[in-house]
């Protein structure tokens, strides 16, 4: 019809074609125009109308089909979840957790909507008694908690007395920290006391008692699974022998799988629902304010340039105090993607899941401790929340190429450096009869008192000493390197010492380690903060620059208090029975198992 009204229809005339067209002619053509319009309207409205309709139905009950499709899959997932129990309730123990988990936000979300006016109706006398008692009750509670917690100690480092000088190191940071401090004065000892204690609670519960000891351990186990779905798009891409061979092509490309399930995550908004659970918990205990509690709590996820992006709109009007609470906290943590990188390398992902939790209630403690508030912030006693915050998930896979070749870039020179400074200073020590003086030489003599303070054995202290300095003058992703180098060793048998040289760290000294070397606190990262910061409010780049060394000293310190109280909370695993183990081993294959045992079978027949 389309190419019959074209013939019809009546065309410009042209200089070759000026031919008189008659009356009847025109109007044919002219009813054949109308025809032809009506065909091309009716037909498309007539089509759309189902949809239209549909449209509007769904608008008129929107509520309605949104319950119904809710309780359907509600329905759905119960069946799921039962069949799944009935089966094996063993097998699902970890989706029984994550169900109960979720089911009780919920339940709590609605009982504050429908019910949480009254019930603060009905509580508001007995709110109103306690208020007027709160002033002694305070003391009390204050008395009480530091009573139980010194019998504690004083019983638990009884059976383990060398966990006793985790706890001297622990005291002498914080003490060390406030001789730091800004305004000795104005210090919130409500905000250091209460972060102290977060951060002690949550080190019990994941390292002492049972279920939390499994709980992280299976979810270490978990993303270590999880992160071995890279190896299908890596061997794909460069093929199983380079993956197998070459570093870079076995830890850069989890860092972009990582990076882009974290932007997934933040896409459903369910990273957004996590973090801001922490840092409601985070403000309400401590008292801080609601901006730079949500970046250190996006800070247990993100990196340290990421996080500041959920508070973006206020960091033009925070004060100097909050600026140093957002840089802290980002000095203190890692970023989830390189953490994937760090357990690629055979480093604990326990350990370091819960270091990256501990730090959080730390960092803010001791940055209040190290800077604290003296003005009137306009964020105090407010919940402000940013929902528009997708810009701070990365953006996927295609941003993390950039922070994988930082990363390669870094390992590059700062490797290539620390060969460089290490030829130099052999160079100069042979100078004066000085042989195999190094970097790291240096590092295990001044570092050494910090090391054996954090809790590990006078032994260990060089190796762990040569450790932090790698961290702080260059980076950690090195140290964590070298670190995993050590575990290796112990792990396939080697002798403990090769002549006056130790071939690898203890267990407990490992797990130490392990704390104190997870976060950006190195000198490097001073240039990525600030760029990042910068870039975000240009107009406080002098607040940014006077406050930077602080936070990074305070930084460093946050991660070696985490190391302190893994010490102190850090229980010797035995090898088990050694005749049953040896009775039934490959004698033929070293294993730090084997070691162990025959260790302990010669000293007790020496």
């Amino acid at each position: 019809m389309a190419q019959l009204s074209t013939m019809l229809l009546p065309q410009a005339p042209s200089s070759y074609d000026l031919v008189p067209l008659s009356w009847a002619g025109f109007t044919f053509r002219i009813h054949l125009l109308c025809l032809s319009s009506l065909w091309h309207v009716t037909l498309p409205r007539k089509a759309v109308q189902p949809a239209s309709k549909a449209k509007c139905f769904s608008k008129a009950y929107a509520k309605v089909l949104r319950r119904v499709i809710l309780a359907l899959l509600g329905i759905a997932y119960l069946c799921y979840f039962i069949a799944a129990c009935w089966l094996s309730f063993q097998r699902a123990l970890p989706l029984v957790v994550m169900t109960a988990v979720v089911v009780f936000f919920i339940c709590w979300s609605l009982f504050k909507k429908h019910c949480g006016a009254k019930v603060l109706l009905l509580l508001s006398p007995i709110w109103k008694c306690f208020k007027k008692s709160w002033l002694w009750l305070k003391w009390l509670l204050w008395v009480a908690l530091l009573g139980g917690l010194i019998i504690w100690l004083a019983l638990d480092t009884a059976r383990n007395p060398e966990q006793f000088i985790s706890l001297a190191g622990f005291c002498f940071l914080v003490l060390f920290l406030f001789a730091c401090s800004k305004h000795h004065s104005a210090v919130s000892w409500r905000a250091v006391s209460w972060g102290l204690g977060l951060e002690f609670i949550f080190g019990l519960l994941i390292l002492r008692t049972t279920p939390g000891i499994q709980a992280f351990k299976w979810l270490g186990d978990q993303i270590q699974f999880f992160l071995g779905y890279t190896t299908a798009g890596s061997s794909f891409v460069f093929g199983n022998r380079l993956i197998e061979e070459v570093f870079a092509f076995q830890t850069l490309p989890i860092v972009v799988f990582f990076s882009c399930v974290m932007s997934i995550l933040y896409y459903l908004g369910i990273m957004q629902w996590l973090i801001v659970k922490i840092s409601w918990i985070l403000q309400v205990s401590m008292g801080t304010t609601s901006t730079e509690t949500l970046s250190v709590a996006g800070n247990i996820f993100v990196g340290q340039t990421e996080a500041p992006l959920l508070i973006r709109p206020y960091l033009a009007d925070m004060t100097c105090s909050e600026i140093h609470a957002v840089m802290t906290g980002g000095f203190s943590t890692i970023a989830g993607s390189v953490m994937g990188a760090y357990i690629s390398f055979g480093i604990d992902a326990a350990s370091l899941i819960a270091a990256s939790v501990m730090a959080a209630p730390c960092a803010l403690a001791m940055s209040k401790l190290v800077y604290p508030e003296v003005e009137e912030s306009k964020f105090k006693g407010k919940w402000t929340f940013q929902r528009n915050i997708l810009e701070a998930a990365s953006n996927g896979a295609a941003a993390s190429v950039v922070l994988v070749a930082n990363i390669a870039a870094n390992l590059i020179a700062f490797l290539a450096v620390l060969e460089f400074i290490n030829a130099a200073l052999r160079w100069f020590g042979e100078m004066v009869d000085i042989e195999g003086l190094s970097f790291q030489v240096i590092c295990s003599y001044v570092l050494m008192p910090v090391a054996f303070l954090m809790g590990a054995d006078w032994a260990d202290s060089p190796l762990v000493a040569e450790l932090l300095g790698m961290k702080i003058f260059l980076n950690e992703f090195v140290a964590y390197q070298q670190l995993a180098t050590y575990k290796k060793k112990r792990l396939s048998g080697l002798e403990e010492w090769d002549g006056s040289r130790k071939q690898w760290i203890s267990v407990s000294a490992e797990n130490i380690t392990t704390f104190a070397l997870c976060g950006f606190a190195n000198l490097s990262s001073i240039g990525i903060m600030l760029g990042g910061l910068a870039s975000m409010v240009p107009q406080r780049k002098g607040d940014l620059a006077s406050v930077v060394l602080r936070a990074l000293l305070t930084g460093v310190c946050v991660s070696m208090l985490n190391a302190c109280l893994a010490g102190l909370l850090h229980v010797p695993t035995e090898v088990g029975d050694c005749v049953t183990f040896l009775s039934t081993a490959n004698f033929s294959s070293t294993s730090y198992a084997m070691y162990t045992c025959c260790k302990q079978l010669f000293a007790r027949w020496a």
